[in-house]
């Protein structure tokens, strides 16, 4: 296994993840490396973890794994094991048959099991006392994602002397829907464990803060409904003393645009994209879709939305190809089983009927694919399809946008993606809606060529000017000092 000796330094910034920002690899001979993942939270945080003496912590992502903490160029790495079932109750169970369909609007039926919650809050209490351990005096703790959201109260209580941020990556669902929840004052607790609560979205801001002043009646002070940053303030009373306050902003997240820009500017990319539209028949249309196989993505409702324009003869399968890349995700819950199954048969239904040989309508992969791969698909593709049912952000539309360097491209976005709030010019449509998701798609076809770069420039103009370093910046700019 690779890796360097540990650090014994306290870390002064740290970030706690339920994913590290490298992965540990097992190889067919059975020995084990670290494998760099690449994305956009850790380039926009490893310049700060540097300069602070700063740490990472996470779950290396192999059950029962339990390497020692170690140095990747310059930043604490310090893995903290799960075994296999917890891996399979706090993980799959709880965050992910649990909580991320809850918070997605209830597109699937939640499952609330007891085992799964405890199991939550064990390692929960792991997380935070790891963090506990590492964190600095008056260090600032940054708690990422739905996975932890007990961890900022639990931390609080061990290290009361530290800055506590937290940023969900989700949607925050409604009170009417987070009612549901069994253990939703216990959620609460542990997020009012923090300094400043971040969200995507002003709309998600604003639930949470409706949420706690109904439910726990704390005293909640909010400035502009359509708030941008620091939203308002949650007052939290304390056993003994004066009550603290916890900031509540909206945070926008976006990614290196400019990195993404450079890269599909080169003339790799360049001629790359060129033989991977070629390889798909050259259509005169190439429509592009890039998901996780989940189900609040809108895989099924692109294709139906092809299938009926195809069937209206608006589509000539002749001159229109779809491609559609769709990464393996969490395919040991069932709702994702079913998901898959049920976007082949979509597939295979269209190109059976509209495809000739050697010449599918759709051309569909499951499976990761080569960075170069996505530039190439998003430098050359026509029209990109985002269509989630609801979705924190979807960074997809951003690399979209920032990868479309000539200025051709027409992205049509979902109205409940939480890009859609900054990607205005987007051809946006309601996924619910199949009539207006057809048009939203034929508008980005077929509508004059002056109209469709107006639209890009502006798009681009957004994401190359609002990039993940200034999301970091102002989340980490607004953490109230103790």
């Amino acid at each position: 296994m690779t890796g360097q000796e540990p650090l014994n330094k306290k870390a002064k910034f740290l970030v706690v993840a339920n994913r590290l920002p490298t992965d540990l690899v097992t190889h067919e001979d059975g020995t084990q490396e670290w494998k760099r993942s690449p994305g956009g939270l850790v380039t926009a945080l490893e310049p700060i973890l540097r300069s602070h003496h700063g740490a990472w912590i996470g779950w290396p992502g192999v059950a029962d794994a339990e390497p020692e903490p170690f140095d990747q160029d310059g930043v604490t790495i310090i893995p903290v094991k799960l075994s296999a079932e917890e891996v399979e109750n706090y993980y799959e169970g709880f965050s992910n048959d649990t909580l991320w369909p809850l918070y997605h609007n209830g597109i699937v039926e939640p499952q609330y099991r007891e085992d799964w919650w405890e199991t939550y809050k064990e390692v929960n209490q792991r997380f935070a006392e790891v963090a506990a351990e590492t964190a600095a005096e008056n260090g600032v703790v940054w708690v990422n994602d739905y996975q932890l959201q007990l961890v900022p109260a639990l931390l609080r209580e061990m290290r009361p002397d530290v800055r506590i941020g937290f940023f969900l990556h989700i949607p925050f669902p409604p009170l009417e829907l987070f009612e549901q929840l069994p253990w939703r004052d216990e959620i609460i607790d542990g997020l009012l464990g923090s300094d400043l609560i971040g969200f995507h979205v002003p709309g998600n801001a604003i639930n949470f803060q409706r949420l706690t002043n109904v439910r726990r009646k704390h005293r909640v002070t909010r400035g502009k409904m359509s708030c941008v940053g620091h939203c308002g303030h949650i007052e939290v009373p304390q056993k003994e003393g004066s009550p603290r306050f916890v900031k509540v902003g909206a945070f926008p997240i976006s990614i290196d645009s400019g990195a993404f820009d450079e890269q599909a500017k080169t003339d790799e990319i360049k001629k790359h994209g060129v033989e991977l539209r070629k390889r798909v028949g050259d259509p005169a249309t190439l429509a592009l879709g890039v998901d996780r196989m989940d189900y609040t993505k809108g895989i099924e409702v692109r294709l139906e939305a092809i299938y009926q324009l195809l069937q209206e003869g608006r589509l000539d399968p002749e001159k229109f190809v779809f491609v559609q890349l769709a990464t393996p995700s969490r395919e040991r819950v069932d709702a994702y089983k079913e998901l898959r199954k049920r976007v082949e048969e979509k597939v295979a239904r269209i190109n059976g009927e509209y495809a000739s040989v050697g010449r599918p309508v759709i051309s569909y992969l499951h499976q990761s694919a080569p960075f170069e791969d996505l530039l190439g698909f998003y430098r050359n593709a026509d029209v990109m399809l985002v269509t989630p049912l609801k979705d924190g952000m979807n960074l997809v539309c951003k690399e979209f946008v920032a990868a479309s360097t000539d200025g051709n491209g027409s992205l049509v976005l979902s109205e409940f993606a939480g890009a859609a709030r900054e990607l205005r010019t987007a051809y946006q449509c309601n996924p619910y809606d199949i009539e207006g998701v057809k048009d939203a798609i034929m508008h980005a076809i077929e509508d004059p060529e002056e109209e469709r770069r107006r639209r890009m420039r502006a798009l681009r103009r957004q994401v190359l000017t609002h990039d993940v370093n200034r999301w970091a910046k102002s989340f980490l700019d607004a953490l109230p000092e103790h």
